[in-house]
């Protein structure tokens, strides 16, 4: 009861940035990495050293970087762990380089301080190459914990590219015209993306994906669209998968979400203030999926207590209690700093303690 983890993204540190840009990092910015680094239980020595000498080659920032995210999450005591996305620019971005058919154009805010560049479809996608087993097998070899991997899902995929490809003509029903050139949009990402890329991942040795999906209730009369891409990715594969959605209505995913073929939601919930309204869906449909419980909000820089997290977890294990519960922030980390993402998640194991504990 209350295993933990992070969602996906951890903060970049600006001495990685700066390296990765080829730009000088002064000695404060060395002082922070040694300082980190020593923190986590990472040697940053070697790296440091090339880095000072210009020789540092790109995959080997990005490799520190992953390992450095590795240790982070495993001193901080999460029970299951990743490399922080170090290698991805961002969860939309990322994996539309490895899509023929979407072309990048410019940038757009996302949430935060944070930017993507979003794309256009222009013709039917078609993988370049699977693009989140190097990472993984990285991970793979470094992790002392359990793995979770996450994924970018191909309806936020679809939902967040322009569309000037697909078209089914009908000019008596103009919204059925667009939600059939979208659900095509959707199962070609689903079949000929996301999938391929998936039975690469579990061929690799990965157990738990998650898939992410935080554009599932922007259109909720899109919602069984979203479901059935779901289920047409996982179909016939062997492994756990959860589905992460954030800053959502989750009431707008039901009844349609009882037909999707995943074992765990992970939810957001320290951010809505009101934990009861969504819980309570699961009793009222009888859904027993594990819950990942977002306990700690990644939008503000106010720590939650150990305290808190435990409160939380224990109101949802005494309003739920033959379900299983692991204790999570609500999203990814990448918006704060290394500090405050770090002093959250000891929070997130330290509540799960506590509770397990007072059970």
């Amino acid at each position: 009861m209350f295993e933990t983890y992070e969602i996906g993204s951890l903060p970049k540190p600006r001495w990685i940035v700066k390296a990765l840009r080829r730009e000088k990092l002064s000695e404060e910015d060395f002082k922070k990495m040694r300082e980190w680094s020593n923190r986590v239980g990472v040697s940053s020595e070697e790296i440091e050293r090339k880095i000072r000498e210009g020789t540092a080659k790109r995959k080997e920032i990005r490799d520190f970087a992953a390992l450095f995210n590795i240790r982070y999450m495993e001193s901080a005591g999460l029970d299951y762990v990743y490399d922080g996305e170090a290698r991805r620019i961002e969860m939309y971005e990322y994996p539309v380089k490895y899509i023929e058919g979407i072309e990048l154009l410019d940038w757009v805010r996302s949430f935060d301080n944070k930017y993507y560049r979003k794309g256009v479809c222009m013709d039917k996608p078609r993988l370049k190459r699977p693009y989140h087993v190097e990472e993984f097998l990285f991970v793979k070899e470094h992790a002392r914990r359990g793995i979770k991997v996450p994924v970018t899902g191909p309806y936020t995929l679809a939902d967040w590219s322009f569309n000037e490809y697909y078209y089914h003509p009908d000019f008596f029903n103009i919204r059925e015209s667009r939600y059939r050139a979208k659900e095509e949009f959707v199962f070609d990402l689903a079949r000929e993306i996301i999938r391929p890329n998936i039975i690469a991942l579990v061929n690799a040795g990965a157990r738990w994906i998650q898939i992410d999906e935080p554009a599932a209730t922007t259109h909720p009369e899109e919602v069984p669209l979203f479901v059935e891409a779901f289920n047409e990715v996982v179909k016939g594969i062997d492994a756990k998968f959860s589905v992460h959605i954030c800053y959502s209505d989750y009431s707008l995913l039901y009844p349609h979400i009882l037909d999707m073929k995943v074992d765990h939601y992970a939810f957001e919930y320290a951010n809505s203030g009101n934990y009861d309204r969504t819980l309570s869906l699961f009793k009222e449909y009888g859904d027993k999926k594990e819950i990942g419980l977002g306990v700690v909000d990644v939008h503000r820089d106010e720590l939650e207590s150990p305290e808190l997290v435990k409160e939380r977890l224990l109101h949802a294990y005494h309003f739920l209690e033959d379900y299983i519960i692991y204790a999570n922030p609500d999203c990814g980390l990448r918006t704060r700093t290394l500090e405050v993402a770090y002093e959250k998640l000891k929070s997130v194991v330290k509540g799960a303690q506590m509770a397990r504990e007072e059970i």
